[in-house]
């Protein structure tokens, strides 16, 4: 049987991958941008703002399945809420969400918005799933991109993180989203657990490039937060199958391969994590 989805996000890291899983599996997609944009490979765009309220409405109309992939740096809270106020007026059959380990631990205002996201859709009143998955791959990159660029790179002492391919990430929510609500599911986090040190020398050794390294703390409560592992789920977490090495080892070569290259599109999309 298809459904029809309301994907929001649906242009990000995650959307982007889980929208070609639902059109595989029969069903119809919708996808929330804030830009009008035309139909194209059995897609309905419809344009709208999440944190502006604007657009809601009527993206959410006629959908059976609402999944919320949107994030930003600020606002996921207030735009989870407009969200589910517009598919409570229509009743949805199920409302899917993504969120972040230790959005219930960590002391960041980024990990508040989430919690509250998540409020919102578990007192939205319709059946609903969260996955709350670790920081993507992707992620991680960026961040060791931009502490490689300095000729001493510092590094941040005691933090670890249990990174995730977006791949497994949207396999999981797609499951989730085909199958029936479940609540809160236990979390998505990637095969291993690394320090910060451990990433950052994993990309300059794929790389073949050298850097002095500086360690550096982390202040405050969120630093003793992630040195006490509260953004990690070690145990009774799905894990996921594609390591750190090998999202490198495909990511870089994809650079020095001009056929593969040329697949890549840009992601100008903001997605969580």
């Amino acid at each position: 049987m298809t459904s029809s989805i309301l994907l929001t996000g649906g242009t990000g890291t995650l959307g982007r991958l889980v929208t070609p899983l639902l059109l595989d599996a029969g069903c119809t997609v919708r996808l929330l941008s804030r830009r009008v944009r035309e139909p194209v490979d059995g897609i309905e765009y419809v344009s709208g703002d999440l944190i502006k309220g604007e657009g809601i409405e009527p993206a959410v109309d006629g959908a059976e399945i609402v999944v919320n992939l949107a994030g930003g740096p600020k606002g996921d809270d207030e735009a989870a809420r407009n969200l589910v106020r517009a598919a409570s007026r229509v009743g949805v059959r199920h409302l899917v969400h993504i969120s972040v380990i230790g959005a219930d631990r960590v002391p960041l205002g980024y990990l508040r918005a989430q919690l509250g996201a998540e409020q919102a859709v578990a007192d939205s009143g319709l059946p609903w799933t969260t996955l709350r998955a670790a920081q993507f791959h992707d992620s991680v990159l960026k961040m060791v991109q931009a502490m490689a660029k300095l000729p001493v790179m510092p590094v941040p002492g005691g933090l670890r993180f249990q990174p995730v391919d977006a791949r497994d990430v949207a396999a999981r929510m797609v499951e989730l989203t085909l199958g029936e609500p479940a609540g809160l599911v236990p979390d998505l986090a990637g095969p291993k657990v690394y320090g910060m040190e451990e990433l950052a020398r994993g990309y300059l050794r794929a790389l073949g490039k050298r850097r002095l390294m500086m360690t550096v703390r982390m202040p405050g409560k969120a630093g003793r937060s992630y040195r006490a592992g509260e953004n990690l789920t070690v145990k009774g977490a799905t894990v996921g199958k594609r390591t750190w090495e090998d999202f490198l080892s495909e990511r870089l070569h994809q650079r020095t391969d001009p056929v593969a290259a040329g697949d890549q599109r840009p992601n100008r999309s903001a997605t969580k994590r």
